[in-house]
């Protein structure tokens, strides 16, 4: 059986990327906003429900950019990465409703450069660190089209 989740790539003004820190298995991992697919949701609403339970921003979901698929000893999943632009709500580390006050995996929400980013030691999915910009170089599938269209 397939498991679904989401990731999203946010902007700021400055070209930082929204990224959260979490702790699982004793260690830190940095990545973009994002969860599980939850049932009688598709991944639009799953991508703008997890970026407001991790961030306290609402968005607007953007293109579909990558659609991974994953088959190890951990089973079968894929993840949709979205863009995204920020519409409402106020920057703020959020809580997992999948977890008690005590067992939070979530330690810290900023915006981060792209050269923070590469700084980083444990980054999930490692290809955000170089394959993402070259895609936004690239104006792969259109984002920037988007960008301009939005007015941002």
């Amino acid at each position: 059986m397939w498991i679904g989740g989401v990731r999203v790539i946010i902007l700021d003004e400055e070209n930082r990327m929204l990224m959260v820190r979490q702790r699982h298995e004793d260690k830190d991992i940095w990545m973009v906003p994002g969860g599980r697919i939850e049932e009688g949701e598709n991944a639009e609403e799953a991508a703008e429900r997890e970026v407001a339970e991790e961030t306290g921003l609402e968005v607007e979901i953007g293109k579909l950019i990558w659609h991974v698929e994953e088959v190890s000893q951990r089973g079968q999943r894929f993840v949709n990465f979205f863009m995204a632009n920020v519409n409402g709500g106020d920057l703020a580390l959020g809580s997992d409703p999948e977890h008690d006050e005590n067992h939070q995996v979530l330690r810290e929400v900023k915006f981060m450069t792209r050269e923070e980013v590469q700084k980083i030691k444990v980054l999930y999915p490692e290809y955000l660190k170089d394959e993402f910009w070259r895609f936004m170089n690239e104006d792969y599938m259109g984002y920037n089209a988007f960008k301009r269209r939005e007015g941002k």
